[in-house]
């Protein structure tokens, strides 16, 4: 069944257009709904970015769940990790986080996690599809049966203590000026804080949210300001997160990025060696670098490839009983700490290991070198990759390539993009290919 509402990563999309307070109220009341079994009351917790619809989103939620008997459990702005944390924590039936993750402030969305604390599967996806088309009127509480909303003011201090916890009780920071950017996002407070707790001489960067600047030139897609403020201050490292928090990327002492696929190498050979594995090996995406399976394989660890998007890696990790897995993009997801991309506990992780092998940062997280890949978006509608034209250029692309590299091109299942990845060991004939499948990919959008 095709999906009207759900991408890949929830409910996504422009603020007060497509995610409307209509929208919002209606799918409280859905999945407040499928979530509200049993007797007692029933609690949903809700968090959110800092965006400025938050707000208007947050209390269409909160209406949309009490009206059906649930009671919300506000956090405020706090990462998503946070949320399927206490969403576990609070014994709540089910969790909410209001963001649009990496995107800008005009676009906003709703991710749903379970009791476990894990992203909703898609048959639970589709079940709130259908009551989001239907009318709910005769499935609204009673009067004396309507929920109850209260703030949990501690919900940030609760959040920090367990990611410090993630860390051996004897290992501190001590020692390394890190420059954190919080993207003006959800980890604004909590980041720098659990740092400087540890012992960690924090210099700080996106801290101060307005309501609109969240991503703006800052955060994990945008690591200019991070490498430029690690050189300036000669940091021992960066990092830097996504608005919501859930994915992290980091810069060493030179200002170079360290990006997914070479923060999962380090935790993997840092757990393989201390026996930490739960299987020799970790999950990646397909578009990890062909670099990180290499290097796997000459640790005598595996890689196991899926779709892009987490929700795929942790599918995975959990049927095949992996504890690291995560994206290129760095979602990391270590599943002895949680159930979902967690970039704050995934550079503490590294840091971790930084202080284990008492060398610098350049020295610990490069442990491979990846191979010349290219990434491009082309703003594009995904029945583009339809076009003749664009079967053709990409179906030339891969008889060229004659196996001595990787292509994929898909569409994006967050925003109106077709993303187009090449990689192989020779880079000016990657860069052709790639660049051949983009123009006829915006030939067609502009045709269209």
């Amino acid at each position: 069944m095709s999906r009207k509402y759900f991408g890949t990563d929830g409910i996504r999309g422009r603020a007060n257009e497509k995610i409307t307070p209509e929208l919002a109220l209606k799918i409280g009341q859905a999945a407040g709904l499928i979530f509200h079994n049993g007797e007692g009351r029933h609690r949903v917790v809700i968090g959110k970015d800092t965006r400025l619809s938050g707000y208007m989103i947050e209390y269409a939620l909160v209406a949309g769940f009490t009206s059906i008997g649930m009671d919300p459990l506000l956090v405020g702005p706090i990462p998503t990790p946070a949320v399927a944390m206490l969403t576990r924590s609070l014994r709540a039936d089910i969790g909410v986080m209001i963001s649009a993750s990496h995107n800008s402030y005009e676009d906003n969305g709703i991710k749903l996690f379970g009791p476990d604390g894990h992203k909703l599967s898609d048959d639970i996806e589709l079940e709130i599809e259908k009551l989001l088309d239907s009318d709910l009127t005769r499935k609204l509480a009673g009067s004396n049966d309507l929920g109850r909303a209260r703030r949990i003011d501690d919900a940030q201090a609760r959040y920090i203590e367990f990611a410090k916890r993630t860390l051996p009780r004897h290992l501190t920071l001590e020692g390394l000026r890190i420059v954190i950017d919080c993207a003006n996002g959800a980890a604004y407070k909590v980041a720098p804080e659990a740092l400087w707790e540890l012992g960690a001489e924090v210099i700080q960067i996106g801290v101060e949210p307005n309501g609109f600047n969240i991503n703006n030139n800052v955060g994990s897609t945008h690591p200019g300001a991070l490498r430029a403020k690690v050189r300036e201050l000669r940091a021992d490292v960066g990092i830097a997160l996504d608005g919501d928090a859930d994915r992290v990327i980091m810069v060493d002492e030179n200002g170079q990025v360290i990006d997914g696929d070479q923060l999962m190498a380090v935790v993997a050979s840092s757990w393989a060696q201390q026996g930490l594995l739960s299987k020799p090996g970790l999950v990646a995406t397909i578009m990890s670098n062909l670099g990180l399976e290499r290097h796997m394989s000459s640790l005598g660890l595996t890689l196991e490839r899926t779709a892009v998007g987490d929700r795929y890696v942790i599918e995975r990790m959990r049927q095949a009983g992996y504890n690291v897995g995560g994206e290129q993009s760095g979602h990391v997801i270590l599943s002895d700490y949680s159930t979902t991309g967690d970039g704050l506990v995934t550079a503490m992780q590294v840091l971790a290991e930084v202080k284990r092998q008492n060398r610098r940062v350049s020295e610990v997280c490069h442990c491979f070198e990846p191979l010349p890949q290219i990434l491009r978006n082309v703003r594009a509608q995904k029945r583009a990759l339809e076009k003749d034209t664009v079967v053709s250029a990409i179906k030339d692309a891969h008889e060229k390539l004659n196996g001595n590299g990787r292509l994929i091109v898909r569409a994006s299942g967050t925003e109106p993009v077709i993303r187009v990845m090449g990689e192989g060991d020779d880079p000016d004939l990657v860069e052709t290919l790639v660049s051949q499948i983009c123009h006829a990919l915006k030939e067609t959008a502009e045709a269209a």
